[in-house]
């Protein structure tokens, strides 16, 4: 004789019984009422979700054309191990990334080709220019920091970024409420109602980037994003004249990860999105599967701007391309706790204030 099929209540997961008095199936534990056939169709809506399907073909890169890279170096930090390309014309420089000075070990070899890249459309000048004012209006930034902060090094980098494209059908599945609330002369009412809430449907990802980089925090990249691919070219050694570029660590297929997250969090940001008809709303479950993705591979420009103060480095980066600029700031502890004393004085004479009124009234 098969087994009796045990159905777990959508609200709160506790065994769901047969009422006999309701002629329902009924949760001894939230008290809430479910039609068979509904709970069963819902059921088996379940134990037909798809698992995620996340996976890609990656075709990044090229192979270099015989002789093109003729008049590129690499050069090796011997402190961080990082490793940047430039053009036969650098000329003894410092690591962008941890200020360290930097040996010519050859001629390069042994990467990708690039795809595109994104030429700089801001100066060193516009960088420096940019840092100032980002300073600007900071009213926790000590006083002293401007005046005896001094930057010891600005790099234009084109650093390595993985495109990814990919169209994504997903279907998620939410727990929600809606609440609604009334008075009469006796009683004020509320009455929360609970539903099982499916959202499916399909958006196209185009360029994704994640960076190929394991020296620079993605944090830091992130901040700096988006670029403009409209603005990309095909590669060309040229672009690179004057500038450095990081030469990439972490490959096409290390970074499907950082992808698929990002991809699945825009996803489950957008279906959330279509829930504005519910008071409050929980994800239980997503699957999302992939088809046609790809990746390319393409090199943006960025200025790092590294700055000492007190003993301390501070790393500013500025999108090279739109002129967006990132990056941390030290916190005047004198001032701060000024303001916080401050704030915390306000919010205290607001709430006596509100009181004195509520006593009077």
């Amino acid at each position: 004789m098969p087994g009796i099929k045990e159905y777990k209540c959508p609200c709160c997961a506790g065994a769901i019984e047969f009422d006999s008095k309701a002629q329902k199936l009924k949760c001894p534990y939230c008290d809430t009422e479910f039609e068979t056939d509904i709970l069963e169709d819902y059921d088996n809506e379940l134990s037909s979700t798809q698992p995620d399907d996340m996976s890609w073909q990656t075709t990044a890169g090229s192979e270099w054309d015989e002789g093109e890279t003729d008049g590129l170096r690499t050069y090796i930090c011997k402190s961080c191990g990082g490793e940047i390309v430039g053009d036969e014309n650098t000329a003894a420089t410092a690591c962008p990334f941890c200020d360290n000075p930097i040996v010519m070990t050859g001629q390069f070899s042994g990467a990708l080709k690039p795809d595109y890249v994104i030429p700089f459309k801001f100066d060193k000048n516009a960088a420096k220019e940019a840092l100032k004012k980002h300073y600007s209006g900071k009213k926790l930034l000590p006083r002293v920091f401007k005046d005896e902060n001094h930057i010891d090094e600005i790099k234009g980098i084109y650093v390595p970024f993985w495109l990814f494209d990919a169209d994504a059908d997903a279907d998620i599945r939410y727990k929600a409420t809606r609440v609604k609330r009334w008075s009469d002369n006796n009683f004020d009412y509320t009455e929360t109602s609970f539903f099982s809430v499916k959202r499916a449907g399909k958006i196209a990802f185009e360029r994704v980037p994640v960076d190929g980089s394991s020296n620079i925090a993605d944090e830091l990249m992130e901040s700096v994003e988006p670029f403009d691919f409209s603005g990309a070219v095909d590669f060309k050694t040229a672009y690179l004249a004057g500038y450095l570029a990081d030469k990439y660590d972490v490959n096409s297929e290390e970074s499907i990860d950082r992808a698929n997250e990002r991809i699945r969090k825009s996803t489950e940001n957008a279906f959330a999105s279509t829930l504005k008809d519910y008071n409050s709303f929980e994800q239980v479950s997503a699957s999302i599967r992939l088809k046609n993705g790809n990746a390319k591979y393409a090199l943006y420009p960025v200025w790092i701007l590294n700055t000492t103060w007190n003993g301390e480095k501070y790393t500013f980066a500025m999108n090279g391309q739109t002129g967006k600029f990132v990056g941390n700031l030290p916190l005047d502890k004198k001032a701060y706790t000024k303001w916080l004393i401050g704030l915390t004085g306000a919010i205290t004479a607001v709430a006596f204030i509100f009181s004195t009124i509520m006593w009077l009234l």
